[in-house]
């Protein structure tokens, strides 16, 4: 067994392996391939393949936490079905785990199947929550919410990223999580999140009041499956059906653009937008275990 970093032509293997185990997970192999490419040689982002000869069996991708103060990481440890037991997702594990702190994290957290927390508890990972996914095929959205007098829905096509990055930045101190926000330059937002290959400008929508970002939902993917990245409503405006507004117009943008599955993820205890996604029609395909594990 091989493990060593990832190189672009590894992106077909991985995204085979992703759909045997995650098929609710939104990429395709040309950001994959992308991804690989523009992270090589970066200290917060690390992706690491494993090999039995020629066949990729295990992949992981660790990540710096934007924002997070103290420092910490994600990660994804995925090992086939059929080379489990091997010694691929500890090699895997150990040698993400040194790249996080070596990068300065000072925990790591990640999204488990709820039968790895054994495996997981041996390097001190302990569960603090679960997380939901759940799809819906566009198309069965319902009829859009009336939008309130004085804002409009906007593709973030038509909007400037800087407004978009100045309601993110409130979003990301408020949403629930076990990292703490505190914000990031907004250069690195742009580089990040705005110039992301995944990123689907056409299909996120905010609404937007007196020039103002004050909901948002933002899409990553392709034009056949896209993920919802991260929906928000500013403090001053919660409780106007909002979140439920963005993503129902999102849902149709998705829908009219051929898009024929959107998936998400939500913590268990996130009543709101757990209440959104069930009135818009999402279906829960999964359910994992948040782990937590100190560097």
């Amino acid at each position: 067994m091989e493990i060593r970093p990832a190189v672009p032509d590894d992106a077909d293997a991985v995204m085979v392996l992703y759909d045997l185990l995650e098929p609710w997970s939104v990429t395709t192999v040309e950001v994959m391939r992308a991804g690989i490419a523009r992270d090589a040689g970066s200290a917060s982002r690390t992706r690491l393949a494993a090999f039995d000869g020629d066949r990729l069996i295990g992949w992981s991708s660790s990540v710096l936490t934007a924002g997070s103060d103290p420092v910490s990481g994600e990660l994804r440890v995925m090992v086939h079905p059929e080379f489990r037991g091997r010694g691929a997702g500890t090699g895997l594990l150990d040698l993400a785990h040194e790249r996080l702190k070596a990068a300065g994290a000072m925990s790591v957290r990640v999204f488990a199947d709820p039968a790895a927390r054994e495996w997981a508890s041996r390097w001190g990972y302990r569960q603090t929550r679960q997380v939901h996914y759940a799809g819906i095929e566009p198309e069965r959205a319902p009829e859009l919410p009336v939008v309130p007098e004085g804002v409009r829905l906007a593709p973030f096509t038509e909007l400037d990223p800087r407004l978009v990055y100045m309601a993110d930045e409130v979003a990301q101190r408020i949403k629930p999580g076990d990292a703490k926000i505190v914000g990031r330059p907004y250069e690195e937002w742009l580089a990040d999140i705005w110039e992301s290959p995944a990123m689907m400008h056409d299909l996120s929508v905010a609404a937007v009041q007196d020039d103002e970002v004050i909901a948002f939902t933002r899409g990553n993917g392709s034009y056949r499956k896209i993920w919802s990245q991260m929906t928000a409503t500013m403090p001053a405006h919660q409780g106007r059906g909002l979140a439920k507004l963005v993503k129902c117009a999102a849902l149709h943008r998705a829908a009219d653009a051929g898009v024929i599955g959107a998936y998400t993820a939500n913590y268990d205890g996130n009543e709101p937008m757990l209440a959104v996604n069930n009135w818009l029609g999402y279906r829960r395909a999964a359910t994992h275990s948040v782990l937590i594990c100190p560097l």
